[in-house]
């Protein structure tokens, strides 16, 4: 059975203690605001973790190959998109990873989070990619259709 947690506000309480946080993130503005409401849940408990999963498309990764034939560079263009969500996390003084995996972003995310063992997954509702996301359908539909952990999707 699938859990879902949709919240426009999130309330501090003991019913949200996760201690395994799988924030999946693409550099949108709705992965920004994922992040910080990971952050406030890992701030509840000092044992939280949270792991930043940056998935690169095969597809988008030839394409930036193909346009920049610059690996570095693409590599560094992936780690800037992820320093405002890292310095949120530094700056809070929480626990956590940045990870960035290759794949298909939606089953990506659910296989490392049933893999890790995460308590619940935080995504936001729209990503980089609206004309992908219309034709396939969004990665946070995806992801809450298919996680075994409650997922929150992100406004």
């Amino acid at each position: 059975m699938m859990s879902l947690l949709l919240l426009s506000k999130f309330e501090r309480t003991d019913a949200y203690m996760f201690k395994k946080i799988l924030l999946a993130a693409d550099g949108s503005a709705h992965a920004l605001r994922a992040a910080e409401k990971a952050i406030d849940m890992a701030k509840i408990d000092p044992d939280a973790h949270v792991v930043v999963l940056y998935v690169v498309d095969s597809k988008t990764s030839k394409a930036d190959v193909l346009r920049n034939l610059d690996t570095e560079g693409i590599a560094e263009l992936r780690q800037q998109k992820m320093h405002a969500i890292e310095k949120k996390a530094q700056d809070a003084g929480v626990s956590y990873e940045m990870k960035i995996i290759r794949g298909e972003p939606g089953p990506s995310i659910v296989e490392y989070a049933k893999n890790n063992n995460v308590e619940v997954i935080l995504i936001g509702s729209r990503g980089l990619n609206a004309l992908q996301e219309f034709m396939l359908g969004s990665v946070s539909h995806k992801v809450a259709k298919h996680a075994k952990c409650p997922v929150m999707i992100i406004k």
